[in-house]
Parts: structure tokens; sequence; C-alpha cells
């Protein structure tokens, strides 16, 4: 190769560097050209499909592109999430997760196929569920007090229904269990259909559940709540205390929802996905829909859902290994 050849070679390759790294933002800037898919872990109908649905439709107002809810149920939810790990990180795959899938389905289900610290970005949360304790209306329990002093007696009764091991329900009565020194027999269902079926009919005492599913049930006076999860106590329920009102301040508990993106999705396109879902969370009328859902539409930086994410897995994983909780 003469000088001169050589000379030209060095000039293309340099120029193609430079392309290449422009790339990226000029791809960024243009996102999106096409329709968005939003991957969810569960089936129609569910929570976290509706929230799908719902933030789907407004990302389309202000994108002008589809946002596509993509339903991937199955394995604790890891086949949505493991899809959208996998996938290319453009901006065009999306998931839409929740505790389990996100934190928790990997370690349980004791397959490595993805770390959400690894191979995600956090977008933005989206919604937070409060978990409540709720008992059968044959039960004498009137506070959460008075269900640990029996719950700590050698040798008591005490079954608590759980709609699957390493659910947030479950975790709340390990992590229960756990802080006080009492002690259930833990029921595991397959969903919170029979186990709400069984706790109703009696067959179990008590049991933690989301708003959503154990409202209709408290205020028709077929079960009876002992506290809320939440931080403070809910307008749907004002006579029933928190936890912390209750002598546990550590305790709030809470499903979650949020949007994350496959690692080395370019920034700009998660900043702009970001401020977008602050954005429509803010809104009035996307609030009374997630009220509709017993949920609360909150958004975050991706920075501040980094950390409560950061933080619900110090919190949580130990308890995991500890209390050996597995899906096997």
């Amino acid at each position: 190769m003469t000088k001169a050849q050589f000379a030209r070679s060095a000039a293309r390759a340099a120029v193609a560097a430079i392309l290449a790294s422009l790339a990226s933002p000029i791809l960024a800037q243009a996102w999106p050209d096409k329709p968005v898919r939003v991957v969810v872990p569960y089936p129609p109908g569910g929570n976290v499909d509706s929230a799908g649905r719902i933030i789907g439709a407004k990302l389309q107002e202000i994108f002008k592109q589809p946002f596509l809810v993509d339903n991937k149920p199955g394995a604790g939810g890891m086949i949505a999430a493991e899809a959208v790990a996998r996938a290319r990180p453009d901006g065009y795959t999306l998931f839409l997760g929740a505790n389990g899938p996100i934190l928790f389905s990997p370690m349980i289900y004791r397959k490595n196929n993805y770390d959400w610290k690894k191979d995600f970005i956090p977008v933005s949360s989206v919604s937070f569920t409060p978990v409540i304790l709720q008992v059968n209306n044959a039960v004498p329990f009137k506070t959460v007090g008075e269900l640990i002093a029996a719950a700590r007696k050698p040798g008591n009764d005490l079954t608590m229904a759980s709609p699957g091991a390493g659910t947030q329900n479950h975790l709340a009565s390990e992590y229960l269990q756990h802080k006080t020194g009492a002690h259930w027999i833990t029921v595991h269902y397959k969903g919170n259909a029979p186990a709400t079926t069984d706790l109703l009919g009696g067959q179990v005492q008590f049991n933690f559940d989301q708003l959503s599913v154990a409202l209709p049930f408290i205020q028709q006076g077929r079960t009876r709540a002992l506290a809320v999860g939440s931080a403070k106590r809910l307008p749907q329920l004002p006579n029933v205390p928190t936890f912390q009102e209750s002598g546990f301040p550590d305790m709030t508990v809470e499903t979650f929802t949020g949007l994350l993106a496959p690692a080395g999705t370019p920034q700009d396109i998660v900043q702009k996905l970001s401020g977008a879902l602050r954005q429509i969370l803010a809104d009035k009328d996307v609030q009374g829909k997630f009220e509709a859902l017993g949920a609360q539409a909150r958004g975050s930086t991706p920075e501040q859902f980094k950390q409560f994410l950061t933080n619900e897995d110090k919190r949580w994983t130990p308890l995991i290994k500890q209390a050996n909780i597995t899906a096997e």
C-alpha cells in the first residue's frame, strides 16, 4: 500500500468512526419514528396491564406514535423481563414491570436470566398500590397488635393466605414475622382469587392484599382491615391506621409499577420518556384512572426511580434469602 492509499484508507476510517459516534444521538433525536412496544409481564386485565394502557395512550398523544402493550406472562414475569433485557436498546422496546419481575423473580426462581442493575435503565415509577392487612370477620382481632400477640403464642393455629411464594403479599407476611417474632402458617395459592375465596370462607384467618383487591370486601363488611401499608392513611379507608401508627415505623408495603429500558438505551430517549411520564402522571384525569384501580399515580426521574429500586432491593433481598423463599 502506497502512502497515498494509506492516507485515503485512514481518512475513510476516521470518517466512519465519526459517523458511528454521531449515530446514537441522531437516532435519539429522531425517536420515535415508529411504534414503541411496552412489554407487560402479566395477562391482559390486571393492574399492570391497565397501567400500561393508561400511560400508553397518553404517551402516544405526546410522541405521535403508538405505544403498544405487549403481554408476555409467565415464569414470575421473567419471560417479559428477559425479552426486554435482550432487546435492541433503541427506545422501541420498553418494560413495564412490578416488584417481583424487576427485583425478585430471578432469585426466587433461581435463574440468573437478568439483573435489573446491569440489564436495565430505570426510566420512571408509574403507580403505587398499598398492601392491606385484613382478617376474616370471624376472627376477633381488631388491631395488628392483637394479631401479633396471638401469633407469638406457642402452638397457635393462625393461617395466612398468600397468592404465591415471593409475591409482595407473601414478603409483607414474612417481614412482619421477622420483625415481631410472631409465627403463623402460610398457605400458598395460585393467585389472588383462590386465596381471597378461602379468606372469605373462613378456611384461613387473614391475608395481605392490594387495596384494589381488598377494598370491595372491606366496604361490604366481609373482611376487616387492620392496617394499611401506605405512608399515610388512605382516603378510601380513613379509619384504618397505617402500620406505622400501629407500632411498626419501618413497615411501608406497596406494590409498584415502573418503566425500564434496556441497558444502553440513549440517555436522550430515557430523559424524554421520563419527562413525559412525570407530566402524564401529574394529570388529574390520569390520577383518577389510577385511583379507580386502587393505585396512586406517581412519576419520578430516572435517578429517583433507581434509588427507590436500590432501597427496595436492600430491604427485601436479605429477607428472601434468610427465609429461603423459592418458587420450587
